[in-house]
């Protein structure tokens, strides 16, 4: 599926890497050396994916991804972070402000061009459409949206891949395992504690219902 690709990168060998994998890949490119650069393609239009440098002059890509996940117009573009930094805090930094993916440097174009495919084909439907709802909630795969009441619930995809697959089966516990696999649907350098990042904004963006429940030692479960 071609799409619109945001590359966010200062280091010009690397982002002439990346464009050309994600050309290769059938998708159009356009870049970004800085937040402000970024900014104004995303002003003119929107992007269908963000590959951004955790690292950047100026204001940082953390910084910016949380710009752009306050921001209504910008809040739902799925982002993947990009970074040389490889301590588990730094990876959980980044999904706690909302990043779908991380994936750290080097990496294979390769692999990279697998995870852009999955987060992409989540997004835009390929998925089996269905409505789920359990009790008050209500997912539609259709319109990406969740509803709980006459509430609108935004989610990134990761978070609507996850919400999907414990809505699911409501009562069953899914380990981390299960739902990381559910979330990316490709093996890569991640630990199953990363869920619990998800999980933890997943919560926050629900409240004040109370949905998601932790079982110690084996995973989470969904009551409605």
């Amino acid at each position: 599926m071609a799409a619109r690709i945001l590359v966010v990168e200062d280091e010009p060998a690397i982002q002439e890497l990346i464009a050309y994998s994600m050309r290769q890949a059938g998708h159009a490119v356009f870049l970004a050396r800085s937040a402000e650069e970024a900014m104004d393609i995303i002003n003119d239009a929107l992007p269908d994916l963000l590959l951004l440098d955790w690292m950047l002059p100026g204001m940082s890509g953390v910084d910016f991804a949380r710009m752009l996940r306050r921001a209504s117009r910008t809040k739902t573009i799925p982002i993947i972070m990009l970074t040389a930094r490889v301590e588990e805090t730094d990876k959980l930094i980044g999904l706690e402000i909302g990043a779908d993916d991380y994936i750290t440097k080097p990496f294979s174009p390769r692999e990279l061009v697998a995870r852009v495919k999955v987060i992409l084909r989540r997004v835009s439907g390929d998925a089996t459409a269905e409505v789920i709802r359990v009790g008050n909630v209500s997912l539609d795969r259709t319109q990406y949206e969740v509803q709980v009441g006459k509430r609108v619930v935004i989610l990134t995809p990761t978070e609507f891949e996850i919400m999907a697959t414990l809505m699911s089966q409501p009562n069953r516990i899914f380990s981390r395992h299960q739902l990381l696999n559910a979330a990316h649907g490709v093996a890569f350098e991640s630990y199953e504690r990363a869920i619990d990042s998800h999980i933890r904004n997943l919560r926050h963006k629900l409240e004040p219902d109370e949905l998601i429940f932790t079982v110690h030692g084996v995973g989470y479960k969904f009551e409605a």
